[in-house]
């Protein structure tokens, strides 16, 4: 331990030398950090299968500060730096152990009371549109834009995520067959660059970056500053969910309703679905849709709900539809969609909420199982996109073969329109007109049963891409985690030279984002090695 902290001590003291020359010390000194609660919070994150302790941690109170920092980094004091938002990944994607965590999360800074009104999302009600630091999270933006009527168009399911965070995967949720991924609707970028440059960035404006550092994993810069599109926001939300025993049917009314968008017809406004691969609550931790007090048994939906070659396996189809308060035509809109449909008639499960309630549902169940103690456990989370053409293949292999009839977790499964998705991006996705995302949301309970435990589920994992390798289903991890470059290029396929491309370009050094394992840092070889 006394090494360690002569190292930090000598590691600190080279970044005030090198910044110096543009932040007095004490500057420098009042942004880092290598207090013990503050380095055990930067080395864990949601996943909790990896722990990784930095060199130090750094809060920034703009963007000029991020931009300095990374320009020590690219000196010959040689260090990596790894930008952390509300520390959600999870396999370490965001840590460094022989560099500098930048925490992000604006949050984070203002419980330190910094002065962080600079970073106040900013709403142009004329223009729909909001400018947000790149570490706040997609709850304080929505409640920033709903006082002016305005929300974002694009979602995911759990709001207390930071804006840099997501857009440097996609960020998905029921409403991406309409809209797209969260990144198909920003509008500019600033962008701290691996060079410490501050580069504003867009569709006309340096769109070389832009695309790239959208679901670029973090490996072109840090994203301090994004400009998202808006929409008026609903007021209140019908929440569907309708059962199946057949996955043909199931799949296929899926696909007919995000087929729906570009025809000027009554559409849903979200479209999800999920697996219940054993006897239980069609309620799960994603929300509180039903009361605990009169739970729904699937055995209660009648014979319908089993059938003979299909086990133990139903899907849930979950879906919504957007209103205002003195909407007088909602139910008419609901059925006339609904008849369409070819789920099991007794199953139909209906609700209403304001939409904030509808977009929050996740947090409230997170509270529920923090108070239990049951949310800061391992999360083995394994995420897909699958082709269209191969979903029932996956099913019969996957759903109906190497999960059994037992799961510790939520398990959606739902499809998107490729064309809402700009290729331009970094993001990998199957080459189909449509690809669903198949997300094994599952918790590692190590004093439970057997097939909870954190090694059942991650060897489960590995059993999965196995047999999708070598059926050749051509899946793309969302979210995606290895750990050889040879596995990246495969990740990337044709787009990995311009990937690889951008990254000489923006981070020759390649000292962004270490965790991901892409690329190895390339450090000054003359520098001191006391920080690697």
């Amino acid at each position: 331990m006394a090494i360690k902290l002569f190292l930090t001590a000598i590691a600190i003291c080279r970044l005030i030398i090198t910044v110096g020359l543009t932040l007095a010390p004490t500057q420098l000194l009042h942004h880092l950090s290598t207090h013990h609660t503050d380095m055990e919070t930067v080395s864990l994150d949601f996943g909790r299968m990896t722990r990784t302790e930095p060199v130090a941690v750094f809060r920034p109170r703009s963007a000029v500060d991020v931009a300095e920092l990374v320009k020590a980094a690219t000196s010959t004091v040689g260090f990596t730096v790894s930008a952390r938002g509300h520390g959600h990944s999870i396999n370490g994607q965001a840590h460094t152990s022989d560099g500098v965590v930048v925490e992000m999360a604006r949050r984070r800074l203002r419980d330190r009371n910094d002065h962080t009104d600079q970073f106040r999302p900013r709403v142009n009600f004329i223009q729909q549109y909001v400018d947000v630091w790149g570490g706040e999270l997609w709850v304080d933006v929505l409640k920033s834009t709903l006082v002016y009527g305005l929300a974002p168009k694009s979602w995911t399911d759990y709001l207390y995520l930071t804006v840099g965070g997501t857009l440097s995967n996609a960020g998905i949720s029921g409403q991406a067959f309409n809209h797209g991924p969260q990144i198909s609707n920003v509008l500019e970028l600033d962008v701290v660059t691996g060079k410490g440059e501050i580069m504003a960035c867009s569709e006309k404006k340096n769109s070389e970056l832009f695309h790239a550092v959208l679901g670029g994993l973090g490996q072109f810069g840090i994203i301090t500053r994004a400009r998202i599109a808006l929409e008026p926001a609903p007021q209140r939300v019908r929440w569907i969910r309708v059962l199946y025993n057949n996955f043909t049917a199931f799949t296929e009314d899926q696909e007919y309703l995000i087929s729906l968008h570009d025809k000027g017809s009554q559409k849903f406004d979200y479209v999800e679905g999920f697996v219940i691969v054993d006897e239980g609550l069609i309620n799960n931790w994603r929300s509180s849709f039903f009361s605990p007090k009169n739970p729904v048994k699937i055995s209660s939906l009648g014979p319908r709900a089993r059938s003979s070659n299909n086990g133990d396996v139903l899907y849930c189809l979950e879906i919504t539809k957007n209103y205002l308060e003195y909407s007088d035509s909602v139910d008419q809109e609901v059925d006339a969609l609904l008849k369409e449909l070819d789920f099991i008639p007794a199953s139909v499960f209906t609700t209403d909420l304001p939409y904030v309630d509808f977009l929050d549902r996740v947090h409230k169940a997170e509270l529920k199982l923090r108070s239990k103690g049951l949310w800061e456990v391992p999360h083995p989370w394994l995420n897909l996109f699958i082709p269209k053409s191969r979903i029932s293949e996956f099913d019969q292999g996957v759903f109906k073969g190497i999960l059994g009839n037992k799961t510790s977790g939520p398990i959606l499964i739902y499809p998107m329109n490729k064309h809402k998705w700009d290729n331009r991006t970094s993001v990998v996705t199957p080459n189909e007109d449509v690809f669903y995302l198949v997300a094994l949301l599952r918790s590692a309970l190590e004093n439970g049963e057997e097939i909870q435990s954190l090694k059942y589920l991650t060897d489960q994992n590995r059993r999965i891409l196995k047999f999708c390798e070598e059926a050749k289903i051509g899946v793309k991890q969302y979210l995606p985690h290895y750990t050889t470059q040879q596995e990246w290029i495969k990740h990337f396929g044709d787009k990995w030279d311009h990937f690889h491309k951008m990254k000489m370009e923006f981070d020759p050094k390649h000292i962004l984002a270490t965790g991901q394992h892409i690329f190895r840092p390339i450090f000054n070889l003359n520098a001191d090695a006391s920080l690697r």
